[in-house]
């Protein structure tokens, strides 16, 4: 069948890569905007600006962008020149946790937790080269939260990331990691082989420790849950410096240890009768 224009799939599909999936570029197109505009939080962006960071045509991103908004995926404001992400974006998010299978398993131990610790607690789950929160059980010391669900960070950055990383090794290892290390904080581990080095160390001790390398003032302690082999769920500590010794540090990370025994033997299970897949 012969076809002009990008609606047709054979002039919008690029040729089959190696795991023999061809790529729609306008599908392709319109997850990049949406992440792109996810990331911003609530720092809208003009059509320009978009145009620059993804290479894309003014006149082609402004129909993308006036489509989407048309579904509610991207909203605008009044003068239709600055665009955010939109609440069908919310709506996916909200419908991703509501069919999780594993959360609400995990959620009444991140309970336990907080209340015998009073400290914050979360459930994150590796994506790609980031780690995304999907569950956070806040301190009650403190006026702020540090994370909230949803949000994405360099698995490289946090405990929860390396406490998954340290389970890969070689080329595995390398798909969850940018080309470049950038810092989030003076004390990020930016250096390829130090971070090789510092994931061995969780890999023999059990446990991820993040010190100050992506939020200055906070130490996090993280074990990767072992329902998945390699995990891609761990949970974590986040804990201002101001309040952690020694016997506070090694109290967490014990604490920390028996919730992730008990996790795994609760999910195991589920996740061997599930449909959903662990992987990423």
């Amino acid at each position: 069948m012969s076809g002009s224009g990008q609606d047709s799939l054979g002039d919008d599909a690029e040729p089959a890569g190696a795991g023999g999936v061809r790529e729609v570029k306008s599908a392709a197109r319109t997850v990049e905007l949406l992440e792109f505009l996810a990331a911003r939080q609530n720092r809208p962006a003009r059509l320009r600006e978009l145009s620059e960071a993804l290479g894309v045509p003014r006149s082609s991103l402004h129909a993308l962008l006036r489509t989407l908004a048309k579904y509610g995926w991207v909203r605008a404001d009044p003068t239709g020149t600055l665009y955010g992400i939109g609440i069908r974006a919310l709506l996916a998010g909200t419908s991703y946790l509501d069919t999780d299978p594993y959360l609400p398993l995990v959620l009444p131990v991140l309970d336990e937790l907080r209340e015998q610790l009073d400290e914050t607690f979360h459930f994150g789950r590796l994506d790609g080269q980031d780690v995304v929160y999907l569950a956070t059980r806040e301190s009650s010391q403190h006026l702020r939260p540090y994370s909230r669900v949803g949000r994405r960070l360099p698995a490289y950055s946090t405990s929860l990331g390396k406490s998954l990383l340290s389970a890969r090794t070689g080329d595995e290892l390398e798909q969850h990691l940018p080309a470049e290390l950038g810092a989030l904080t003076p004390h990020t581990i930016v250096d390829r082989p130090a971070l090789y080095q510092d994931l061995a160390a969780t890999r023999q001790r059990g446990h991820a420790v993040d010190n100050q390398e992506n939020s200055l003032g906070l130490k996090c302690f993280a074990v990767p849950l072992g329902y998945a082999e390699p995990a891609v769920d761990a949970i974590s500590a986040s804990i201002p410096i101001a309040r952690l010794n020694p016997q506070r540090e090694a109290e967490v990370i014990q604490a920390l240890r028996r919730a992730g025994d008990r996790i795994a033997r609760v999910v195991t299970p589920v996740s061997l009768g599930t449909a959903w897949v662990q992987g990423a």
